[in-house]
Formats: C-alpha cells, sequence, structure tokens
C-alpha cells in the first residue's frame, strides 16, 4: 500500500503543472500575500471542503479495499479511487484558479 501511496503523492495536481509551466515562461507564480483578506479566506474554505472529501473518500476507499477478494475488483476499486481523486483536486484547483483570476 505505501508504494500506492508514494504514487498518489507524487501525482501532481493541475495547478501545480500550470505554475511550471508558467515559471518555464519565465512568468512568476501568483503569491498569496498579494490577494485580499476575503479571497484568502475563499481560498482556504475550498482547500478546507476538498480536504475533508479526500479524507472521505480515503476512508472509504480503504473499507472497500479491505472487503476486496477478487484481484479485478481490488483493480477496479483502485481505479476508481485514483479518478476520484483527480477529479477532486482538478476541481479545487479550478476553483483556487478561479478565485485567483477575479481580481
Amino acid at each position: 500500500m505505501s508504494d500506492k501511496k508514494d504514487m498518489a503523492s507524487a501525482i501532481k495536481s493541475a495547478y501545480d503543472l500550470a505554475l511550471e509551466r508558467l515559471e518555464a515562461d519565465g512568468i512568476d507564480k501568483p503569491r498569496e500575500e498579494d490577494l485580499d483578506p476575503a479571497t484568502l479566506e475563499r481560498i482556504s474554505e475550498v482547500r478546507n471542503k476538498t480536504e475533508a472529501k479526500l479524507a472521505e473518500l480515503e476512508i472509504l476507499y480503504r473499507d472497500q479495499r479491505a472487503s476486496a477478494t477478487d484481484p479485478a475488483e481490488l483493480e477496479k476499486i483502485e481505479e476508481e479511487y485514483t479518478a476520484e481523486r483527480r477529479r477532486l483536486e482538478e476541481k479545487r484547483d479550478s476553483e483556487i484558479t478561479k478565485l485567483r483570476n477575479d481580481l
């Protein structure tokens, strides 16, 4: 399981990849201190909600994985978990980007 966990943590979010592309083009990444307090609060709320959903997803994944007996079923559970995790992270990143761009 630690291999899967290491792999999941190695997957970069869409936001991180976008920042790397900007930096490669010589554009500085946005700084948190340039944002007004209301925007920072909304960004924090988005992050907190996503972290809660990810924690819930992780708990469900562990329960399903523990009860899986068939290797094909286990693979399906892992694929669904990875896809849902990626979807939640991309949604979070998209919402944060929108908040930053709405200034």
